[in-house]
């Protein structure tokens, strides 16, 4: 019996994921479990396990092209499976399609069964054939999106050719770059040297680098906090010389433990003690329902700049953990961020995010909501500037604020306070421990 694995959503909703290395080829033996591929998604590199045991009859997709959740995988040749036991199996693939399909989120496998009595779905509508009448070009229409190379997609984006109209002749029903040219012709619309033509023209005046998995969640993300939530940004000042001094005072003793000491750890800190005294900040709203969810819960996601973009991993209940187990919790998350190894549970679940640009130079930013949260704390650089104490004008060190919030959920009086109580925190560090 044969046994089509297709790429599965491994989380948050993913719609799609690049490959990064096969661990197996064609005639390797698997167990369930063994590791088949490794794929990196939008926000973490993970490996795909096998479903079955079995042989490799069949890889697809090469290394570094873009594979779409549903799409085929691997073709497992199974053993010692037929008659009553591969229609069995055929019916649980069959559910999970269907629970898959309801979802939106593409199909999970197909199965390609040996035997006159066994039965795969032909089509959405229900229709059934016969496992011999299986092929590469059935197992194509059942994928909503088609099986593709990127070269063809790209060219089929440029000769404006919907895909997934394509018949591919290539591997398990891949749409070839000859498939879309042919398509192309016979609506007489272009023809192949009109495209060479104009690839060898494009390519003296611009470069073309393919976005990465974190790039497009990024794209995505940042489109849907606008088009979602009423952005508000405050900006604000505070001065941190006793905040400077306690860093410092404690500085080398936390080195010679090995854990290096930095502003972040007292702003996240401070601003989980503010969003227990001011919850409209740690919520979320539920339009459909009409609700305003509340989190009594305070878990802060740290904004961390990699080479492949953006990511925002998340420290858990912040506000039951001291100064020192938060500078150790930061630095091993931001260093499993910048190197892939970060799993799924350590981005989800966030309340609200801090994002800090001051450490390359900038003072003030608009940050962008991490939709669905309420708001967004951005650390802009300190520097000395001119302040009044005691009567006296002296050199003070000042940090910079920009919280951006979800208008839709807090109003301006509520930001401002909330705002306030991170920055008397921050002026008086010594009362985070003292309360």
């Amino acid at each position: 019996m044969r046994y089509i694995f297709n790429f599965p959503d491994i989380g948050e909703g993913l719609d799609e994921g690049t490959i990064l290395e096969w661990y197996v080829k064609k005639g390797q033996s698997v167990k369930v479990g063994d590791s088949l591929v490794k794929m990196e998604t939008d926000k973490v590199v993970a490996d795909i396990p096998s479903p079955r045991d079995g042989v490799i009859a069949a890889t697809f997709g090469k290394v570094g092209e873009t594979i779409h959740v549903g799409n085929a995988l691997v073709e497992i040749e199974i053993e010692g499976i037929s008659g009553e036991a591969a229609q069995e199996l055929v019916k649980e693939t069959q559910a999970q399609m269907e629970a898959v399909e309801e979802e939106g989120a593409g199909v999970v496998g197909t199965l390609e069964v040996a035997g006159n009595n066994a039965f795969m779905p032909a089509s959405n509508e229900g229709d059934f054939i016969k496992s011999e009448q299986v092929t590469s070009t059935t197992i194509s229409h059942i994928n909503k999106k088609a099986l593709a190379t990127p070269v063809a997609r790209a060219m089929a984006k440029e000769m404006d050719v919907d895909i997934n109209n394509v018949q591919g002749t290539g591997p398990g029903g891949r749409v070839m770059k000859e498939d879309i040219i042919k398509f192309k012709q016979q609506q007489s619309y272009i023809t192949p040297k009109t495209v060479s033509d104009k690839k060898n023209d494009l390519s003296e005046l611009i470069e073309i680098e393919k976005m990465t998995q974190i790039r497009k969640t990024i794209a995505k993300n940042m489109i849907q906090s606008k088009h979602n939530a009423a952005h508000m940004t405050v900006f604000d000042d505070v001065e941190v010389s006793e905040l400077i001094h306690l860093r410092t005072k404690f500085k080398e003793k936390y080195a010679s433990e090995g854990v290096k000491l930095n502003y972040l750890p007292f702003i996240i800190k401070a601003t989980a003690l503010a969003l227990k005294k001011y919850k409209l900040l740690n919520s979320e709203m539920d339009m459909e329902n009409g609700n305003i969810i509340y989190k009594k819960y305070y878990n802060i996601g740290i904004a961390v700049d990699t080479e492949d973009g953006l990511l925002v991993p998340v420290i858990k209940d912040v506000d039951k953990k001291s100064i020192k187990q938060l500078a150790i919790e930061i630095a091993e998350i931001s260093e499993k961020a910048r190197t892939r190894s970060i799993k799924l549970e350590d981005m989800k679940d966030g309340t609200f995010t801090i994002t800090s640009f001051g450490s390359i130079g900038g003072k003030y930013a608009v940050p962008v909501i991490n939709y669905p949260q309420a708001g967004i704390l951005g650390i802009g650089r300190i520097f000395e500037s001119p302040i009044v104490k005691n009567g006296q004008i002296v050199v003070g060190n000042t940090l910079p604020l920009s919280l951006s919030v979800d208008h839709r959920i807090v109003d301006g009086g509520e930001v401002t306070r909330f705002l306030n109580e991170i920055m008397n925190y921050l002026e008086e560090p010594v009362a985070m421990v003292m309360e």
